[in-house]
Formats: C-alpha cells, sequence, structure tokens
C-alpha cells in the first residue's frame, strides 16, 4: 500500500494546475485605450516583420505597408484567429496521446470460507488499451489538416484586414482630395456670385442669373460640409480597423501618395495562377477536404478492434495468482461501423463539392474584376483628357485675363469648370483604385510584385 501511495504521488506531481485568468469590461477597455502608433511592443513587431529597426520612432508618416503590420498587431478578428489555431494545434496533441492504463482493485469476501487461507479476495491489476489499425496516426493527421485549415484562416483574415485598410486609406484620400477641391470651388463660387451681384445692379445680368448662381454656391457649401462629415467618419473607421481608439490617429501623419497612382493589370494568366494557388481560403478548403480523408480512414480502422492487456496479482484465499490475458475486444459480428464509414464518406463528398464550389467562384469573381479592371483604365484615360483640355481652357482664359481681352468673371468660371472636371477625374481615379482593389482581393495578392518581377509573396503575420 505505502508503495502505491508513493507512485500516485509522483503521477499527480505532473499534473497541471489551474491558473484563473479573470477578464473584466474595465480592464479590457482600459487595454484598449493605451493602445497607439508609438507603442514600444509595436515597434518591436515591426521591426521583426521588416527585418530592420524602425527608425525614427514614433514615425513621422505612416504609408499603407506600415499601417497594414500595425493592423496585423493590433485586430481583434486576427487575435481570434490565432487563438483558433492554438486550439486546433492543441488537438493534435490531444489526437496523438496514448491512452492510459486503467488501475484496478477488485475486492471479494468468502462468507462460507474453510480453507486456511484469508477469507477474501483481492489483487491490484491494470487494464492496458493497445490501439490497432493505425487509428492513432489517422486521429492525428485528421487533427494536423486541421490545424494546417486554421493556420490559412489567420492569413485569409489577414488578407481582410488588408483589404479593409487599403479601402479605408483610400477613402481618405478621395476625401481629402475632394474638400480641397470643394473649397477652391466654394472661394470661386462665392467670388461669381459677388461679381455678379455687382452686375446686377448696373443692370447687366438678369436677377434669375444671380439666383443660379447662389443655388451653386449654396450647394458647393453643402457639398464642403458634407465631405468634412465623411473625412471625420473615415478616420474612425480606419482607426477601427486597425483595432486603436480613434484619438491615437488623430496625431499621425499619413502618407497617401501612392493612390496618386495606378498600377498596371498583370497578366490573366498570372492572375488565374495567383487566384487558384494562393488563396488562402482556397487552400484552406482543400485542408479540410484532407481532413475528411483521415477522418474516412480512421471510420474505416475501427472495424478492426482494439486489444485491451489485462496483467494484474489475486491474493485468492490463500493463494497467490498472476493473471495475463486480453480482454474487452469487440467482435464485428452485428456491426462492422457501416454507419460510421458511411457518414465520413458523406462527409468527404461535401468537403469536395464545397471546394469545387469555392474554387468555380473564385475564377468566374476573377473573370470579372479582370473585365471591370480593364474597363475603369479605359474610363481613367478619357478622364485624364477631359481633365487636360479643362486645364488648357482654364490656363487660356487666365492668359486672357492678363492680357486684358477676358474679364475676371470668365476667367473665374473656367477655373470653376476646371474644378468639376478635377473631382470627375477624382471619382475615376478613386473607381479605378476600387476595381485594382477588387482584382486582389480576388487573387488575395498585391498587384505590384505580380506586375514588377511575376513573384507571388506573402507576409507573416504571427505574434
Amino acid at each position: 500500500m505505502r508503495r502505491l501511495l508513493i507512485l500516485a504521488a509522483v503521477v499527480l506531481a505532473g499534473c497541471a494546475n489551474y491558473q484563473p485568468k479573470p477578464i473584466t469590461p474595465a480592464r479590457l477597455a482600459q487595454s484598449f485605450e493605451v493602445r497607439s502608433l508609438a507603442s514600444d511592443a509595436l515597434r518591436s513587431y515591426l521591426s521583426n516583420q521588416l527585418g530592420h529597426k524602425i527608425e525614427p520612432w514614433p514615425l513621422p508618416r505612416w504609408n499603407r505597408e506600415m499601417l497594414t503590420l500595425a493592423a496585423y498587431y493590433y485586430s481583434p478578428t486576427l487575435d481570434i484567429a490565432r487563438a483558433q489555431w492554438g486550439t486546433s494545434k492543441a488537438s493534435i496533441e490531444v489526437a496523438d496521446a496514448i491512452p492510459n492504463p486503467v488501475f484496478q482493485l477488485p475486492f471479494s469476501y468468502t462468507t462460507n470460507n474453510h480453507g486456511p487461507g484469508r477469507p477474501y479476495t483481492t489483487g491490484p491489476a491494470l487494464d492496458i488499451p493497445i490501439e490497432t489499425a493505425h487509428k492513432r496516426g489517422y486521429r492525428v493527421d485528421q487533427a494536423s489538416e486541421l490545424s494546417e485549415a486554421a493556420r490559412l484562416n489567420i492569413a485569409n483574415e489577414a488578407w481582410k484586414v488588408h483589404s479593409a485598410v487599403r479601402n479605408a486609406l483610400l477613402n481618405l484620400f478621395s476625401v481629402q482630395k475632394r474638400i480641397g477641391f470643394l473649397s477652391q470651388k466654394v472661394t470661386d463660387q462665392q467670388q461669381i456670385l459677388d461679381m455678379l451681384r455687382t452686375r446686377l445692379k448696373v443692370g447687366e445680368v438678369a436677377e434669375p442669373d444671380v439666383n443660379q448662381a447662389l443655388l451653386a454656391f449654396n450647394r458647393a457649401r453643402a457639398d464642403l460640409a458634407a465631405a468634412r462629415s465623411t473625412l471625420l467618419d473615415a478616420h474612425t473607421r480606419l482607426a477601427s480597423i486597425i483595432g486603436l481608439p480613434t484619438s491615437a490617429l488623430e496625431s499621425a501623419q499619413l502618407n497617401l501618395d501612392e493612390f496618386e497612382r495606378i498600377d498596371a493589370a498583370p497578366p490573366p494568366v498570372a492572375a488565374r495562377r495567383a487566384a487558384i494557388f494562393h488563396r488562402a481560403d482556397l487552400l484552406g478548403s482543400l485542408a479540410e477536404y484532407e481532413a475528411t480523408q483521415s477522418a474516412l480512414q480512421l471510420e474505416i480502422a475501427k472495424q478492426y478492434p482494439d486489444v485491451h492487456i489485462g496483467p494484474g496479482y489475486t491474493y485468492d484465499v490463500g493463494a497467490n495468482k498472476i493473471d495475463f490475458g486480453l480482454s474487452g475486444i469487440t467482435l464485428p459480428i452485428f456491426d462492422q461501423n457501416q454507419g460510421g464509414i458511411a457518414q465520413a464518406e458523406a462527409k468527404r463528398k461535401e468537403a469536395a463539392a464545397r471546394t469545387a464550389a469555392l474554387q468555380d467562384t473564385i475564377i468566374n469573381d476573377l473573370h470579372h474584376a479582370l473585365a471591370r479592371y480593364l474597363a475603369s483604365f479605359d474610363a481613367l484615360r478619357l478622364s485624364k483628357v477631359r481633365l487636360s483640355t479643362a486645364r488648357i481652357l482654364m490656363n487660356s482664359q487666365a492668359a486672357s485675363f492678363a492680357a486684358g481681352t477676358a474679364d475676371r468673371l470668365t476667367r473665374t468660371q473656367a477655373s470653376e469648370d476646371y474644378l468639376n472636371s478635377a473631382i470627375d477625374h477624382l471619382n475615376d481615379v478613386v473607381a479605378a483604385h476600387q476595381a485594382a482593389g477588387a482584382l486582389e482581393d480576388t487573387m488575395q495578392q498585391s498587384l505590384s510584385p505580380i506586375v514588377s518581377n511575376g513573384a507571388l509573396t506573402g507576409k507573416e503575420i504571427s505574434r
């Protein structure tokens, strides 16, 4: 008995202990409010991702790449995906665990004992299960494939964050440009209104002309006010995507110069290859399909019973007995696990259909995104021509005004016409970037690496 107590103490000493980690709303709110773009932990993360020290710090200007990495660091959706991957990796350890033997201590008492020995039967015994037909290996394979699918889901969620940051910055770029144009437009409309009112007094224009100018002036003011409100919403949206409080972005200078240019469309073959071979959700679906393959193999292996070895010692009314034997062997007479096999085959078929449907959707989306992107390029070329023509007319009127052959009203109206063309061109630029973003989302790859050297690269997003 003493030896048994010692053995039990040794076994219990290796057991894990529960460590409470309470979560309170106040603590969560506090940890969120202290987040910033000047965090030393964020700096270390950026340095690890980029492979070099970040200098100076805090960054004087934040571009899309750096803000995307900051979003990878702070994003709550990525934290959830990482935690799910951790859970799936733990499942591999569970699947790989060898079944523990069962300790038995039977005891019986004989009331009519007539022998010389004591009137009871007792003794320790073990039930040692031995799995057959590679069941543990199939469980590990299944858990490993599901873990791979969870890892790929991190990349899939990371791309969603990447896309959301890109769209939010494009919105900021558009709104800031629009505010600049509208501010100048309000100034021009104010000057036109003042000049028409002056001419109305001397009878050079009619009152409807002044009313029309007043209507245009008020419309421009309303558009400017709406744009300024949209700018506040855009900052809030960007902060939410990154996982920061809005105040953390108030002092950050954003570099939006990349939206001044448009990358060329990739070759259709390269785009198709990127969409099919590098999309994380499709690769994850394939991993889930492989998991159903392993699950089917496991169900087939369950047709073969496991073996239970039961060695032990028994003191039986004065006799010492050493036991060796087999126990608990299931005989596959009535059920050969046909139900489990049929269910596993059905799940494999379902996973295959889901993967094929996803690939079909990706290919169709890719064709549509490529066509939309090329169409946006054509529209942008025409927009550039119109903008250039409007600029030539504005400069011509400015030159005529300087030469004294045109009045101030004509020059200001030409400036206002140019601003309208500039706003239309901005809309076309934004539409082209949106089409480019849709194409990137379909491939889950940025356009620049594909266009420049054909290489498809990805970012490490672990923490």
